[in-house]
């Protein structure tokens, strides 16, 4: 179950995955949700904060996201768009919801960075809505494929640094998806809308605001409920590597993530390239 957590200047919202999780859902660090149909949930956003080690991934359901960062990216998320932004070896940035009439939400990803690309130049990808392919196998199954490829239907990130595959899935009533993943990958699903089996074994259905992890295994299968089902599916290649963790920053050793933090107060924290 997601548990409820402020963040940034004061946004609610529900963390699916983080620290805890961190070991299981390797390469994953963190998977938070945030939605609200109060703006003040969520506008007082995430003002300037800095970001080492990882990559971060916005992707927007339903809402306006403005972005801002020191490599001199600015624009904004709308709704169906994602940001897949790797921070590398430093970056500052905000993120500052917009009042959004209805119901707003969106979701952040984290994926660690390996050691030997911890300290990577940063860099930052766009992807529109318009440029997610939406693909239908069989009726009542309709798959946004983000990263990663779908009955052979590849999403728009591509060269990634970590193997990851996001797919956004909606199934109707009762619908069945049947979905391969690689065996030595990790593998999750997250409900945000109605809920599903996920397993042919399982007689109880997961509800919205729930994450799973799969175990070992390289065949998913996914059965919506009565209603239906939407669910993020996200797989990647676990790293196996020692995680150091400081708030915004994730290093391999407490030393990495010590001299990051005296970079951050010392003014040193942004590379010149």
């Amino acid at each position: 179950m997601s548990r409820p957590t402020i963040e940034g200047a004061g946004v609610n919202l529900k963390r699916a995955l983080g620290p805890g999780e961190a070991r299981t859902a390797d390469p994953f660090l963190l998977l938070d949700d945030f939605h609200s149909d109060d703006p003040s949930d969520y506008v007082a956003g995430f003002p300037w904060h800095p970001h080492r080690g990882i990559e971060t991934v916005t992707y927007m359901i339903r809402g306006v996201v403005e972005h801002g960062d020191s490599i001199g990216n600015k624009g904004a998320i709308n709704s169906g768009d994602v940001q897949w932004m790797t921070a590398g070896s430093g970056i500052l940035h905000q993120e500052m919801p917009q009042e959004y009439k209805g119901r707003f939400q969106g979701f952040q990803l984290w994926v660690n960075l390996p050691a030997s690309q911890k300290m990577m130049k940063p860099r930052y990808r766009d992807v529109r809505k318009d440029q997610i392919p939406l693909h239908s196998p069989e009726k009542g199954v309709d798959i946004k494929v983000i990263a990663g490829r779908s009955n052979g239907v590849e999403g728009p990130v591509k060269d990634l640094v970590v193997e990851t595959e996001y797919l956004d899935v909606s199934l109707a009533a009762g619908r069945t998806l049947n979905h391969r993943v690689k065996k030595q990958n990790t593998a999750l699903a997250y409900v945000f809308e109605g809920s599903a089996r996920f397993s042919p074994e399982s007689k109880s259905e997961i509800g919205a605001e729930n994450a799973v992890v799969f175990g070992a295994g390289s065949e998913i299968e996914i059965q919506a409920g009565a209603d239906h089902a939407r669910f993020l599916l996200i797989s990647g290649r676990p790293l196996k590597e020692p995680i150091a963790w400081g708030g915004p920053i994730v290093m391999n050793t407490q030393a990495e993530l010590d001299l990051a933090f005296e970079e951050l107060r010392t003014g040193k924290f942004i590379k010149s390239r």
